[in-house]
C-alpha cells in the first residue's frame, strides 16, 4: 500500500459527483442498478452510459462552469445527465417540471443556463410548445436537446446528441474530469423563498458526504430496492433515491410520475424495501393499500414529520406499512442535515424532525431580539453546517440577508428544540406555503394577479388540506367599478404558472384587513379562509 493510499484510507476523502458511477461499477458492477419499464442497467452499464453522455456533452460544446438545465420528468436520461454534467465540470440546473412558460423563462435566464435538455411532452403537458413560446427570450441559451418526437426547429434530438460521443476519446473525458475540484459549484437548486422571484441555491460536491452518512444511518445496503417516484428536479428525489442507490450499490425502480397504486404494485412485485416522501405521499400509500392490501417487503422509509398536521399519518404508517425516520432540511442546507434514527422511539420519529447530524450546529432564537430560546420555546431555526449553500446564484444581497457574518443560515422556519435534542419544525416565519412538499411564495402569485386589469390588491394565504398539507387561496380586491370573475382569473393563471402554485380558490372582496401601518393582516385572512372554504 502506498503512502497516498494510506492517506486516503485514514482521512475523509472528498468525493466528486461525476466519479460516483465508476466507483459503484468497481464495487458492484454486476449488480442491477436501474429498472425502467422493461429496460435494466447494471452498475457497470449505468457507468458506461454516464461516460457516453459526458463525452457527448464535451462534443456538444459544454465547457467547465457552464450551466446545464434539465427540464425533464423522471427518466433514465435524467440520471445519466445527473452524473455526466458534473463529470465535465459543468453545473446542473434542475428545473421543476410543473413550471410553465413564465416560470421556466425566468429560471433558465436567471441561472445563465447555456444548454437545456427537455421532454417534448409528459401526459397533457406540452414542453416543446412552451419552449417554442419562450426560446426567443433566452439569449444565453446556445444549445438545446429534446427527448421525444416533437422537436422544435433547430433543436438537437437526444439520439443526435449522443452521436457526438464517438468523436471524444477516453483521455479527453479523463482530462476534463481530473480538472474538477471539490469546491466547484456542482448544482443550483431553485427555491421559491418569500420574495416574488425564485432564488437558486448553489452547492458544491460536499453534499455527497451528507447523503453518504445518511445511508449509513438508515442502514441502506446493496440489497435494498428503491422506488424512484420523487421528482429528480427536487433535492429529495435527487438524493434519497438517485444518490442513495449509487452510493450503496442498490437498485432503483424508476417511475416517471407519482402513482400510489402503481408504486405499491411494483413494491410487491419487485421487493421494494424503502419508500420516501411527505405525508401527502404516505397518505396515498395508506389509502390504496387499505383498499387492496399487498404483501410488502418494506424495511423503512423517510417521512418529513414534526408538524402537528403530519403526526396522524406518520403514526398510521408505523402501524400499517413500516418504520420511518423524519428529517429537516431546505434547499439552502440540502435535503436533510437533521434526521431521526430507526432506533429512536416512535414518538421521536413521528412528532419531531430529527437530531442534527455530525458537522451541523443548530440554534433557535427569538426572531425579534436574536436571543437564544430555552428548550421547548419556539423561535427561528438557525443552522451552521458544511452543507450550507455557497450562496444564492447572482443574488448577493439575498445571500447576505440569509447567511450572517458568523455563518449562521437564518432559515425563516419556526421551530423548537426539545430537551432530548430533537428539533420540531412548526411552520414558517417567512410568508411561505408548503403545498404537497413544494414551497410556494405567495408574493410571486400575488404579483402576477396584481398585473391583471381590474385588480387593485391581492393577498394569498394557506388553507389546511387533508392531502396536500395546505393549498393557496387568494383574496382579490377589485378596482372601483371593475367586474372581476374568479374563474377568469384562474383560467389566466392556469396556462402560465406551475400547478402547485395555483390558488385552489379565489374570492373577490371589497376590502382587505389592514394593520395601522398599511400591511395586510394575513392572520385574519387565514381565519376567514377557514370560514369561507372549510378544511
Amino acid at each position: 500500500m502506498t503512502t497516498a493510499d494510506k492517506t486516503t484510507l485514514s482521512a475523509y476523502a472528498p468525493r466528486l459527483m461525476g466519479d460516483l458511477p465508476a466507483e459503484a461499477a468497481r464495487l458492484w458492477g454486476d449488480r442491477e442498478a436501474l429498472v425502467w419499464g422493461q429496460q435494466q442497467w447494471t452498475h457497470a452499464e449505468f457507468s458506461s452510459e454516464v461516460d457516453i453522455v459526458a463525452k457527448a456533452l464535451i462534443e456538444f460544446g459544454v465547457q467547465a462552469g457552464d450551466k446545464v438545465g434539465i427540464w425533464m420528468t423522471n427518466r433514465p436520461e435524467w440520471l445519466f445527465l445527473m452524473y455526466a454534467i458534473p463529470a465535465v465540470g459543468a453545473v446542473t440546473v434542475p428545473l421543476n417540471t410543473r413550471y410553465r412558460a413564465e416560470d421556466v423563462h425566468y429560471t433558465v435566464d436567471q441561472s445563465d443556463t447555456s444548454t437545456l435538455f427537455f421532454n417534448d411532452h409528459s401526459g397533457p403537458v406540452d414542453y416543446s410548445s412552451m419552449v417554442r413560446e419562450v426560446r426567443s427570450k433566452w439569449p444565453k441559451v446556445r444549445r438545446m436537446v429534446v427527448l421525444g418526437e416533437d422537436r422544435p426547429d433547430g433543436i438537437t434530438s437526444w439520439d443526435e446528441f449522443l452521436e457526438g460521443a464517438a468523436r471524444v476519446n477516453d483521455e479527453t473525458l479523463a482530462t476534463r474530469s481530473r480538472a474538477v475540484r471539490f469546491e466547484d459549484p456542482m448544482i443550483i437548486i431553485y427555491t421559491s423563498g418569500t420574495t416574488s422571484l425564485p432564488k437558486g441555491a448553489v452547492h458544491n460536491h460536499s453534499v455527497i458526504r451528507n447523503v453518504a452518512e445518511r445511508t449509513q444511518m438508515h442502514g441502506v445496503t446493496f440489497d435494498d430496492v428503491h422506488a424512484g417516484y420523487l421528482p429528480l428536479f427536487h433535492a429529495f428525489g435527487y438524493t434519497e433515491v438517485a444518490l442513495f442507490t449509487v452510493l450503496t450499490g442498490g437498485k432503483t425502480i424508476l417511475f416517471e410520475t407519482f402513482d400510489a397504486e402503481a408504486i405499491l404494485d411494483a413494491a410487491e412485485a419487485e421487493g421494494i424495501t424503502l419508500l420516501h416522501g411527505f405525508d401527502t405521499h404516505w397518505g396515498d400509500f395508506l389509502r390504496v393499500n387499505a383498499a387492496q392490501p399487498r404483501r410488502l417487503a418494506l424495511r423503512t422509509g423517510t417521512l418529513a414529520a414534526g408538524q402537528e398536521s403530519t403526526t396522524p399519518v406518520a403514526r398510521r404508517v408505523q402501524e400499517e406499512l413500516c418504520p420511518t425516520v423524519s428529517g429537516w432540511g431546505m434547499s439552502e442546507v440540502w435535503t436533510a442535515c437533521v434526521v431521526s434514527h430507526v432506533t429512536n422511539s416512535v414518538e421521536q420519529r413521528t412528532e419531531a424532525s430529527g437530531y442534527p447530524m455530525h458537522g451541523v450546529e443548530l440554534r433557535v432564537i427569538d426572531p425579534e431580539t436574536g436571543a437564544e430560546q430555552p428548550p421547548d420555546v419556539p423561535g427561528e431555526l438557525l443552522c451552521r453546517s458544511y452543507t450550507t449553500m455557497l450562496g444564492y446564484y447572482e443574488k448577493p444581497e439575498a445571500t447576505a440577508e440569509t447567511i450572517d457574518a458568523d455563518g449562521w443560515l437564518h432559515s425563516g422556519d419556526l421551530a423548537r428544540m426539545r430537551p432530548d435534542g430533537h428539533v420540531v419544525f412548526m411552520g414558517r416565519l417567512k410568508d411561505m406555503l408548503k403545498v404537497g412538499g413544494e414551497n410556494v411564495a405567495p408574493a410571486e402569485m400575488e404579483g402576477r394577479l396584481r398585473k391583471l386589469p381590474g385588480v387593485n390588491d391581492v393577498a394569498i394565504v394557506g388553507l389546511p388540506d387533508a392531502r396536500m398539507g395546505e393549498v393557496p387561496v387568494a383574496y382579490v380586491l377589485a378596482e372601483a367599478g371593475a367586474a372581476l370573475d374568479a374563474d377568469h382569473l384562474l383560467d389566466h393563471l392556469r396556462s402560465r404558472v406551475a400547478s402547485f402554485k395555483m390558488p385552489r380558490h379565489i374570492k373577490i372582496v371589497d376590502a382587505l384587513p389592514m394593520t395601522p401601518t398599511g400591511k395586510i393582516r394575513k392572520v385574519e385572512l387565514r381565519a376567514q379562509a377557514l370560514e369561507d372554504f372549510g378544511v
